[in-house]
């Protein structure tokens, strides 16, 4: 028997149940999003607070949808990253899939079954077949809270151990990071603090200057 399930409908207890996926709460493991970040330069802060302004302009009218975000604020984050550029490519809707067998015991037999997860990724930053970042975009309205169970299950279906897996969720005005690293038979996750365009500051320079980190990692 197989059960097909949207990554979309993921939650965490699932995935601590079934991949013995465990927070961390030491600061040191996560350090990437606060220590020793790469200096932006003034042209591209100018460049962030236009993308800032657009996006708090055209929310005034509505909220924005999926691929709108993408557009005004995530394309402009990639661009100065400079993910779009060798060595870098980048992917988009890249399915995923990952299964779990269950025993099911009733009175008549104990059967096996399997639970297969299913998923595409918005956008996924790739560097010679490493993932140096997975993206999960969604529309302004949309809470973070809700997305990050999707986002850990992508990283957990990322092909290569031997590496942390970083991804970033995002709904156009706020944006965190998550790091997770599997080890032996544990997969253990980490956040960043959340960052939102409603600070006097403008937070986008933080973002990517955390981007940018990431990228430097692998390179």
């Amino acid at each position: 028997m197989v059960q097909v399930i949207p990554a979309q409908n993921i939650t965490l207890a699932y995935l601590k149940e079934k991949f013995a996926l465990n927070k961390s709460e030491d600061q040191q493991f996560f350090t990437e999003w606060f220590d020793s970040l790469p200096e932006i330069s003034e042209l591209e802060k100018q460049y962030l607070d236009r993308v800032k302004s657009n996006y708090l302009s055209l929310f005034e009218t509505t909220p924005l949808l999926e691929e709108a975000v993408k557009m005004v604020v995530l394309s402009p984050l990639l661009d100065l990253a400079g993910f779009y550029r060798y060595p870098f490519h980048i992917a988009t809707e890249e399915s995923i899939e990952i299964s779990e067998t269950i025993i099911i015991d009733n009175e008549r037999e104990t059967e096996s079954a399997q639970e297969i997860v299913k998923g595409k990724i918005d956008v996924l930053v790739i560097q010679n077949k490493l993932w140096i970042l997975i993206i999960e975009s969604k529309r302004s309205s949309f809470s973070l809270a809700k997305v990050i169970p999707q986002a850990l299950t992508y990283m957990i279906a990322a092909p290569t151990s031997d590496y942390p897996v970083y991804s970033l969720i995002m709904n156009g005005e706020d944006f965190q990071f998550i790091k997770l690293i599997k080890q032996n038979k544990a997969i253990i996750y980490a956040l960043s603090d959340r960052f939102t365009l409603y600070r006097h500051e403008n937070e986008l320079y933080k973002v990517l200057q955390i981007i940018m980190k990431l990228g430097q990692i692998f390179s």
